[in-house]
């Protein structure tokens, strides 16, 4: 017969033990058990046994918020991106847009205003909520073998962030986009006999190849209104990230390494053989800070082309002629890598989406997010690329958007725009300006770095 003292040891050891299980799985719902709902089990997904209870309808008439810098277009096709997961749960995401987004937030989580997950455009923004304590590890709200299976190792490591008890997976990614492109006009490259190039002496033996055909083989262009620069910043990080480690460019953007150092120069001296060669570019050296950047490309589409290399992100096939089709009229390679021990580097951009409050529905929805089947309607209406290794290639409408994505998606390291990591007086403010200055030939090039290392914040 057991007396009452052993019954309360065994209650004791059930709940150490429940808690062992507890914190092996990180914090977050064990998904080895299924759960019951009017009687029958609910078997766990890989994300996490939230959302399978999701689909199972356990949460219905549950309200999920979210904040981010969609609006207009973008939030319109973001609502109708997750309609489909909404109409089968029952869970309303209730999704508030923001032009003043990237000013207003941190306000809002420092008032404790916290939306339950929050859509930041790019990792800098999320740095200050995770220091703060705000944000949730994500290993305890989605299964972490999830997480390393369904994201490559260069998206793992750019969700990583330092919080006051130590590193933590601050979010998990979803749309992406690159800036690592050259875009090419297929069809007249094709009647010409050339070879799309693998690596950066291919590509600058082309240029030649091309130079010596009579033709010109660059389209580029700086000009962008009040932001007039911000092509050659991006020429400088994709360079950059070729030619030294992905840590150097972190110190560079954290300011630490500094503009005039060996690393950007090097970077600078690639740059140069191609931006100041006059038989290179369109217009020569001289027209590249009048040429609007949107406006640069067009020359490759004149019969025959007028020039046939434009390097810019995969946005910029908005600006092309709208018969020009994808995969005929125009294609794209890799910028090609530089030294081989950096592998095959992108630059670009992406949405992390980061969550601030722990409830089941929450955990559901962020569980989908970490889908590619959360971007499906938003990647065949067009306008989204996915992060996600599950996210099938035959989504997307035409070749050259799937093939961007699988470069995206295969990166073996990605980084974000190093000048929209900087603070702003520098990366939308001096940076731009100085290398322009530059480009344009009114001040020498140690001037510019100069000039650019000494504005920086102290």
């Amino acid at each position: 017969m057991k007396t009452k003292k052993s019954v309360i040891w065994a209650s004791i050891a059930v709940l150490l033990v429940a808690s062992i299980v507890l914190a092996a799985c990180g914090g977050a719902t064990p998904t080895a058990a299924p759960e019951e709902t009017g009687g029958e089990a609910v078997a766990p997904l890989p994300q996490g046994q939230e959302l399978a209870n999701a689909y199972a309808g356990m949460y219905k008439g549950t309200v999920v918020t979210m904040a981010g810098p969609f609006t207009d277009q973008d939030e319109v096709v973001f609502n109708d991106s997750i309609k489909p997961f909404e109409d089968k749960t029952g869970i309303d995401i209730q999704y508030t847009g923001s032009k003043e987004f990237e000013a207003n937030i941190n306000i809002r989580l420092d008032g404790g205003d916290r939306p339950d997950i929050v859509d930041y455009p790019q990792p800098g923004l999320l740095k200050y909520a995770v220091e703060k304590g705000y944000a949730i590890d994500m290993n305890t709200l989605i299964n972490p073998d999830w997480i390393k299976q369904n994201y490559s190792d260069a998206w793992q490591e750019l969700a990583k962030m330092t919080g006051p008890d130590g590193e933590i997976v601050a979010g998990i990614w979803a749309r992406a986009n690159g800036k690592s492109f050259v875009f090419y006009p297929k069809k007249a490259f094709d009647a010409a006999g050339y070879v799309v190039p693998t690596t950066w002496d291919e590509m600058m033996a082309l240029t030649q190849e091309i130079a010596d055909d009579g033709d010109t083989p660059w389209c580029i262009g700086i000009e962008s209104g009040a932001a007039t620069g911000w092509t050659m910043t991006d020429w400088i990080e994709d360079v950059l990230l070729r030619v030294t480690s992905p840590e150097n460019y972190d110190a560079w953007v954290a300011g630490e390494l500094k503009f005039n150092s060996p690393e950007v120069n090097r970077a600078l001296d690639y740059i140069e053989a191609i931006w100041f060669n006059d038989a290179y570019v369109y217009g020569g050296r001289k027209a590249i800070p009048s040429i609007n950047f949107g406006d640069a490309p067009k020359p490759m589409f004149e019969d025959p082309p007028k020039c046939y290399f434009n390097r810019q992100g995969n946005f910029i096939t908005t600006f092309f002629p709208e018969e020009a089709v994808p995969g005929v009229d125009y294609s794209f390679f890799y910028f090609p890598p530089i030294d081989e021990e950096y592998g095959k580097p992108v630059l670009g951009a992406g949405d992390i989406y980061a969550v601030f409050n722990d409830r089941p529905e929450v955990r559901a929805v962020i569980q989908y997010f970490s889908t590619g089947e959360s971007l499906k309607v938003w990647i065949e209406s067009g306008g989204a690329i996915s992060a996600h290794n599950d996210a099938d290639l035959n989504w997307y409408a035409d070749p050259v958007t799937r093939g961007v994505a699988e470069t995206i998606r295969d990166a073996t390291t990605f980084r974000f725009d190093g000048s929209d990591m900087m603070p702003g007086a520098v990366g939308a403010g001096t940076f731009w300006k100085y290398m322009t200055d530059y480009v344009s030939g009114t001040i020498t090039r140690q001037e510019a770095l100069d000039a650019i290392d000494a504005s920086w914040p102290r």
